[in-house]
């Protein structure tokens, strides 16, 4: 009778953590009523994947779009992609940048001020996949990803806050992830860094609305950007990109980038100090929510079944996704994400 009792509280559990993760769905589908019409949006990491994807919408709804990225091939074909979409000429500005340098955001926050005017909001978008076993990562890994998910992030909001202070308004969206609530195996240096970035951008949302500035912080699960073949990879790199690659693009696990940049368009109108997207990342973070250490133990279980440490020196390499292809990453079981890849500037 015990175990019964048990088994019918878990399962009155489950169900609840269910209802509400339908309900904080259908409730993040409303729109709110900002209005992107003439503002400036600065997305930073907007050259391809979802940056890319919020910038069309954003162009599609009449703001003046700023993005930037590393890699000038991408940045003009990204505003070739905008144009096409509708955006006037003078209304798309692209910034070659590296955002880990402070004083390179700087003059780039002031680019965009004196070509498209003040920014109204900011989009820390930019990020860095490095996946594989714990002993085949090393310092440059964590460093890397800090430097990407935190300090860019840090750079970006500063540069842009006291023109936001001055006006009265302004808003901030960061992109976390899932792996910033919940600490994902073979990506300890993603989660440790996106756990961060949830922290500063929880941070400055407290202390930034007596300022009428809204910091929203995003968590997306797994995402139909096309953007697997950019991760980099180390361990048994072929194992490590193949099971990443078919994860990334399993219907009804992933969301679509076009639906996922929505509900984060529809969360900065309103306000919204966070929102987790998809439902299986609704549940995953919600019963970490409620029972930490079981859902670190259940991942304990699933890290398990995925590939075990690379033992030569090549394991401790970094390598593309692009790289480490195989027979499976080619399959049709990645066909979603390789569809998203030619769609969004990924390729």
């Amino acid at each position: 009778m015990k175990n019964d009792h048990r088994t019918n509280k878990n399962w009155l559990l489950a169900a609840g953590i269910g209802a509400a993760a339908l309900a904080a769905t259908l409730w993040g589908n409303r729109r709110g009523s900002y209005d992107l019409s003439r503002r400036v949006v600065l997305i930073t990491g907007g050259s391809r994947g979802l940056g890319l994807v919020l910038a069309r919408q954003a162009v599609a709804e009449g703001a003046r779009v700023a993005i930037c990225a590393r890699d000038e091939a991408e940045l003009a074909r990204a505003r070739q992609d905008l144009l096409l979409t509708g955006a006037a000429e003078a209304d798309v500005l692209t910034l070659a940048r590296d955002i880990t340098n402070e004083a390179e955001v700087r003059t780039m926050v002031a680019e965009v001020e004196s070509q498209l005017g003040a920014v109204d909001v900011l989009i820390n978008n930019a990020g860095i996949i490095v996946g594989g076993p714990l002993d085949n990562m090393d310092s440059r890994d964590y460093e890397d990803s800090m430097a990407i998910h935190f300090w860019a992030p840090l750079h970006a909001m500063q540069a842009v806050l006291p023109g936001m202070r001055q006006r009265g308004e302004g808003r901030i969206v960061n992109i976390s992830s899932l792996g910033g609530k919940v600490a994902l195996p073979h990506m300890a240096p993603y989660s440790a860094s996106k756990f961060a970035l949830v922290g500063l951008s929880e941070g400055f949302r407290a202390e930034l609305r007596q300022h009428g500035i809204s910091v929203t912080t995003v968590c997306p699960g797994l995402l139909r950007t096309g953007s697997p073949g950019h991760a980099l990879v180390k361990g048994q790199q072929q194992k490590e990109f193949a099971w990443f690659s078919i994860a990334d693009s399993m219907p009804g696990l992933t969301m679509s980038a076009e639906q996922a940049a929505r509900q984060i368009w529809n969360a900065c109108r309103r306000g919204d100090g966070e929102i987790i997207l998809s439902l299986p990342a609704k549940l995953l973070s919600a019963f970490h929510g409620l029972l930490p250490g079981t859902t670190t133990d259940v991942l304990s279980w699933l890290n398990r079944a995925l590939p075990a440490t690379g033992e030569s020196p090549a394991a401790n390499v970094r390598r593309t996704g692009y790289n480490s292809e195989s027979a499976l990453s080619q399959s049709p079981l990645t066909t979603l994400s390789r569809k998203a890849a030619a769609k969004n500037n990924e390729a």
